[in-house]
């Protein structure tokens, strides 16, 4: 008796879209086997933006920069339900769609059997630039921005400072925050790690208690300023490790990179001007000394390893002065204060609201700057010659056809895209890598052939998990030795807006030459772009990026051209925005006048606007 391969429970073939959906929303990146609806919707959740497109403010909170006034309704809880306007600035084109195709249906039908037309608002300059204003008031940092005209979420991370005397409480309110705002991309950097190194004579002081670290001139504030400064800017940064202990630095050092949220905690968080003029929410935790002193007895004696006397001696010399006459006056720059520091439950709650709100409209900002990428420039593949599609050759359209099968068993899946893979990669190397002659002599029947050898040395593949890792099997065959980096982005199931969760790439990477960047689907081009931005912030120019995408749509590749127009990109299949750009067939075409897209797909088309590869290749459909 025959088996039959194993019928799916959709079909990978079938060019069907929804009535209801918007093939340009980021969500479609995280939409899986027959979960086909936007979340478009829930942008009507998260208040963002009024009808003129201007921030939205939640009713009972004033965003002075100067203060934070908390009114009457806002009191009221999570629970109690805001008012707001609905979002217009959203850039989004309109998908219409009469009669749509069903599930199982050919994916080589004609465009006429389901009417799709688009409306691509114009998006000008103008209003990125606008944008990215909104963003940040440092001039150098808006010029780069609006140059690039994408803005990742950790280039302008929202930077909170908290400040208070020793044992008021900070660190444990920065703790409440992190567990409040829930949000994996925030980082404490505490004053705590930038002490200055000290001299022998300076050492044996502190050893008996009688070195002040109190004082503003026993911390690197210059360090402190260049290390939140970078994280600002979206750059890496090494943090180093203080040993209270040992009184001196450890060798251990920390590396923070693509941080959403910083928290900058410290006795002197609110004291230089220029920490200051960063920050976007200022907190001093006001707590009666003799209460701090308390706290600070039990932390210096079970924690750090002091005796009794000597924890004493030093509050009576340093600390308690030092906090009069320097701490104390730093309440003036806090935009709120919270007495009695971790008991005022109420105060702490209604901050960690007002940061929640905060980071909601940091996120629709990003969103509606990703949304309005690759409307505004004129495409056409030829005029891109860093844009390399295969050519449809009668083994690239049969192994298209396999794929794209719905009956298709696991096994013929993965041995054809590993087929496929292979090709890509061969294409990638054809095109954009460099070589020189390598002449190989053979001495059994002596013989000399004229080759190709790589000029750089080392082979570097990222790989996007896990949709890149469908790439590895075909890419070990093609580089026996090869270096691979991993990046972890997903998209949030609400809001669609693309997150960096894990990063691991070769400490030379920007000095190894061309590097791989590995996708086998590209959606709305949101995930590229944030990993393509990744690797430009660890020096990687931009020209030594080849980006490798067995299918993709239109939108996603004017979008990463949009943002980074020397990236090269390797595409196998590539959809269309609109059923008006195929007209006529030239001689020699088939189908229409696009020699790359022969069966007329969309990108609104299920199998380029849903992710499937990485499922059927590892068996998790």
């Amino acid at each position: 008796m025959s088996s039959l391969p194993k019928q799916r429970r959709y079909s990978r073939i079938a060019p069907t879209q929804s009535e209801t959906s918007s093939f340009i929303s980021l969500t479609g990146e995280t939409v899986r086997g027959d979960d086909d609806d936007d979340d478009d919707d829930n942008d009507d959740k998260n208040p963002a933006f009024d009808e003129e497109g201007k921030l939205f403010r939640p009713p009972g909170v004033s965003h002075s920069s100067s203060e934070l006034r908390v009114e009457g309704n806002l009191a009221g809880g999570a629970d109690q339900p805001m008012e707001y306007s609905q979002s217009n600035s959203i850039v989004s084109p309109t998908l219409g769609v009469s009669d749509p195709s069903k599930l199982g249906q050919s994916a080589f039908a004609s465009p006429s059997e389901s009417t799709v037309s688009v409306s691509s608002p114009s998006i000008s300059t103008t209003s990125r630039v606008n944008l990215v204003s909104e963003y940040t008031q440092d001039e150098q940092l808006r010029d780069k921005l609006a140059h690039s005209s994408y803005i990742p979420p950790w280039t302008a991370p929202y930077i909170i400072g908290i400040a208070g005397n020793s044992g008021s409480g900070k660190t444990s309110i920065s703790q409440q925050i992190i567990q409040g705002i829930n949000q994996p991309w925030t980082v404490l950097l505490s004053f705590d790690n930038f002490y200055k190194s000290l001299s022998p004579e300076e050492s044996r002081r502190a050893f008996a208690n009688e070195y002040d670290f109190d004082t503003p001139s026993s911390l690197d504030l210059d360090a402190v300023v260049e290390t939140v400064r970078t994280l600002k800017r979206g750059g890496k940064s090494t943090i180093p490790v203080y040993s209270f202990a040992k009184h001196a630095r450890i060798d251990k050092t920390n590396t923070i990179y693509g941080a959403n949220v910083i928290i900058v905690e410290g006795l002197y968080a609110l004291y230089d001007p220029r920490l200051l003029a960063m920050m976007d929410l200022k907190i001093y935790v006001d707590t009666d000394l003799d209460i701090c002193l308390s706290r600070r007895l039990i932390r210096d004696i079970l924690y750090r390893g002091r005796d009794l006397n000597g924890a004493i001696k030093q509050w009576t010399t340093f600390v308690k002065p030092n906090a009069v006459k320097y701490i104390n006056p730093t309440k003036e720059n806090a935009d709120l204060v919270i007495p009695r520091g971790l008991d005022n439950t109420i105060a702490i709650d209604l901050m960690i609201k007002h940061i929640k709100n905060q980071l909601a409209l940091k996120s629709k900002k990003h969103l509606q700057n990703l949304k309005s990428l690759g409307y505004d420039i004129a495409f056409k593949v030829e005029s891109y010659p860093n844009l390399k599609i295969m050519r449809p050759t009668n083994q690239l359209r049969g192994i298209n056809a396999i794929l794209f099968n719905k009956n298709t068993s696991r096994d013929d899946f993965i041995f054809y895209f590993n087929r496929l893979s292979g090709l890509l990669i061969e294409h990638a190397q054809s095109n954009f890598y460099d070589y020189k002659p390598k002449e190989v002599i053979c001495f059994e029947k002596p013989y000399k052939y004229q080759g190709l050898r790589a000029q750089q040395s080392q082979m570097v593949a990222v790989s996007i998990i896990r949709s890149g890792d469908c790439f590895m099997t075909s890419l070990k065959k093609t580089f026996p030795e090869l270096t691979v980096g991993k990046m972890l982005i997903q998209s949030d199931s609400s809001t669609g807006e693309p997150q960096l969760h894990y990063e691991s790439l070769p400490h030379n990477i920007s000095s190894i030459g061309k590097i791989l960047l590995l996708d086998s689907q590209t959606i709305s081009g949101a995930g590229a772009i944030m990993a393509i931005q990744v690797l430009v912030d660890h020096k990687v120019k931009q020209e030594n990026i080849i980006f490798v995408s067995y299918l993709s749509t239109e939108i996603g590749v004017r979008r990463i051209l949009n943002v980074f127009p020397k990236v090269q990109l390797v595409i196998g299949k590539l959809s269309s925005m609109d059923a008006t750009q195929f007209g006529e067939a030239e001689s020699g075409n088939k189908g229409n006048a696009l020699w790359y897209n022969e069966e007329s797909f969309l990108d609104s088309h299920w199998h380029f606007r849903n992710r499937f590869i990485d499922s059927l290749y590892f068996g998790t459909d």
